[in-house]
């Protein structure tokens, strides 16, 4: 769909930079965000309703579509995670109307506003928390492919594709790409937040949902998952992920935060090393979060 570009920044490691998708800071949530709300124009929707934290590149881009088409949207967040972010200030400024609610009620919010709007007259559309479902999926299958035609042009295979794996359907289009094409190689998600086995559970219910037809073996054996680096869990910074953050502007100009993408390339390079891997081609992807990088940014400077 967008083609970003891959950025060589050492002599056999390269960034897929997603984040630099033209639209609201872009990222993977602005790849979800497009197919979602290709589901919605189609439809008679009037008001578009998510989930998600202060610090959600998700909310943060649904809010922007949903004020681009002149659509009300309601985001339902948990207060445990409602600290004041750039992405935060950027669903203020789209108009969203923000509910905060303790993690444990964040459900029957859900349920319950949508009970609500219906009996208002409205006619809501609902958007899992991250973009989550077969739609989120489809996003990164159509990404894994923008891979593979990068290679074939450019003569280069990537033996290895990491990530910030999340709620976890950009880890299972990239391995949906994979199974698909009958491709050899490692992807690997670093994991953000959520312990194995749920992490990895998430995303292996994700790629049977959306590709039935699938060999089980096949599905476990293609899906790596790491919780080795989520540090004290989602949203928290560490010295390293700082230090992380610090190094990637500095030596590559590429910005990184510490709620997603610092984790994930600091994951990788320590992966890297733990496993002593050599003279292979490595593909980084960028998910995006701009805005959380001014908000780590304002801590270090």
């Amino acid at each position: 769909m967008w083609n970003t570009p891959i950025q060589q920044i050492e002599s056999n490691i390269f960034v897929k930079r997603d984040d630099l998708i033209p639209y609201s800071f872009g990222g993977n949530k602005a790849r979800k965000g497009f197919l979602f709300f290709e589901e919605i124009d189609r439809g008679n929707y009037d008001c578009v309703i998510t989930y998600g934290s202060s610090h959600s590149n998700h909310c943060r881009v649904i809010s922007n579509m949903a004020a681009a088409r002149g659509m009300e949207c309601i985001l339902i967040g948990p207060e445990e995670v409602s600290d004041l972010t750039y992405n935060s200030r950027f669903m203020e400024l789209f108009g969203a109307k923000i509910i905060t609610v303790p993690v444990e009620q964040v459900h029957d919010t859900i349920e319950n506003t949508l009970e609500q709007l219906k009996k208002d007259g409205k006619n809501p559309y609902f958007i899992p928390g991250g973009g989550h479902g077969n739609i989120g999926t489809e996003a990164y299958v159509q990404c894994y492919e923008e891979i593979r035609e990068y290679e074939m042009k450019n003569n280069v295979h990537f033996d290895y594709i990491f990530f910030a794996s999340g709620t976890g359907t950009t880890h299972s289009g990239l391995v949906c790409g994979q199974i698909k094409n009958g491709d050899e190689r490692e992807i690997i998600g670093i994991s953000i937040a959520r312990k194995n086995p749920r992490g990895r559970n998430v995303v292996i219910e994700s790629i049977r949902e959306y590709m039935p037809e699938a060999p089980e073996n096949v599905i476990q054996e293609k899906t790596i998952f790491l919780d080795d680096y989520t540090g004290d869990g989602y949203g928290k910074e560490s010295t390293e992920i700082s230090d992380t953050i610090k190094d990637s502007m500095v030596k590559y100009g590429i910005p990184l935060d510490s709620t997603y993408t610092a984790k994930a390339f600091f994951g990788m390079k320590k992966h890297i090393e733990k496993e002593q891997i050599k003279d292979k081609n490595i593909l980084f992807i960028h998910t995006g979060g701009t805005p959380l990088f001014f908000d780590d940014a304002e801590k270090m400077i």
